[in-house]
This record gives structure tokens, sequence and C-alpha cells, in this order.
């Protein structure tokens, strides 16, 4: 991750609306905010791919309602771990 700036959040959101695992990031481009707090806190702390995976997961599967299981939030993490 990169040191936080003012572009971190949008950097983030970027990413996650890449990945739109819910399919609605074309109409609601906010729609992931939720998760942008809890990941750069995550990442700023030096949490690794495991752990960004399963927060991924949850949000998933408690948040958004939907299966994890083909939306492949590991690879998802991967691509925040190396951003």
């Amino acid at each position: 991750m990169r040191p936080w700036d003012i572009t971190a959040e949008d950097d983030l959101r970027r990413l996650l609306n890449e990945w739109d695992p819910i399919g609605v990031a074309d109409d609601v481009q906010d729609e992931y905010d939720c998760m942008l707090a809890p990941l750069l806190q995550r990442l700023r702390s030096g949490a690794d791919r495991a752990v960004i995976g399963e927060f991924l997961r949850h949000e998933l599967e408690d948040h958004f309602g939907h299966d994890p299981l083909g939306l492949r939030p590991d690879a998802m993490a991967a691509r925040v771990i190396d951003w």
C-alpha cells in the first residue's frame, strides 16, 4: 500500500469498483465505501493477504448478503496488498 495521501481512499475505491463483486459500481460509485476505512486501517497495521481476504469474505457474506464463492475475495486481497 502506498503511504496515506489525499488520493488513498480514491485509489482504493477505484480498486473495489473494478472488482465490483455485487455488480453495481457502474450505477453506484460509493457502494463499497463502507470497506474503505476498515481496509485502510488493516493495511496500515500490516495486515497480510489472509487477513484482508477474510475481511472481504466477511463483508460479502454478512454485509452484502452474497456467497463469496466465485467472487474471488482472495484474488482481490492480493490486489489490495499489491496496491
